[in-house]
């Protein structure tokens, strides 16, 4: 195989997430990424949290309760929740603004597998910022059952497309990407 035989690199652009222009309300996102929470996430994240009730992370003390075995802790939930919804809404967001209506309505345990879909409730410019506005959205997270974990509302800034701050962030590379892997030299022999 000759090197013209060899087809050009062509960047084509990845995901840049939407911007204030594409969220409306009435769109639901389906997040498309699914997460399992183990027992060792609920534990570390009660530890990294300070979260020092026993329901999280002590299986006797857990047992004795209603729910037999321990509870994920809810602010995890919510976190996973939200993370689930950056790739379809706030990949271009520069602040969020606040939670509202948050509800744990059933209970999660290490093992179940959680997925998070949006609706967009409302929509307005910023008036201090002309380059972003304010999206409120209400999330709710289902488990494999397709039961309610979780929902809330929340509100943030996302950036117009356009918008300034984001501009010519990415660097480009010394030299090009290439199909053919680079030379590897040997390494000179201490004889």
């Amino acid at each position: 195989m000759t090197s013209t035989d060899d087809p050009q690199p062509v960047v084509r652009p990845g995901w840049t997430g939407r911007f204030y222009e594409d969220l409306s309300p009435g769109d639901v996102y389906r997040h498309p990424l699914g997460r399992t929470v183990g027992e060792a996430d609920n534990t570390w994240f009660t530890l990294l949290t300070m979260n020092t009730s026993q329901m999280h992370f002590n299986s006797q003390y857990a047992a004795a309760s209603e729910f037999g075995r321990p509870l994920v802790v809810s602010t995890l939930t919510l976190a996973i929740a939200v993370g689930q919804s950056v790739t379809d809404l706030t990949q271009n967001a520069f602040a969020n603004l606040g939670w509202d209506d948050v509800r744990m309505t059933a209970p999660v345990h290490a093992g179940d597998t959680l997925w998070s879909e949006s609706l967009v409730v409302s929509r307005r410019e910023s008036g201090s910022r002309p380059g972003a506005g304010i999206v409120t959205v209400r999330t709710r997270t289902l488990n494999q059952h397709g039961t309610e974990v979780c929902t809330f509302l929340r509100t943030f800034y996302v950036h117009k497309r356009g918008a300034a701050p984001l501009e010519d962030i990415r660097p480009e590379a010394a030299t090009p990407l290439t199909a053919q892997p680079p030379t590897v030299r040997p390494a000179p022999s201490a004889g």
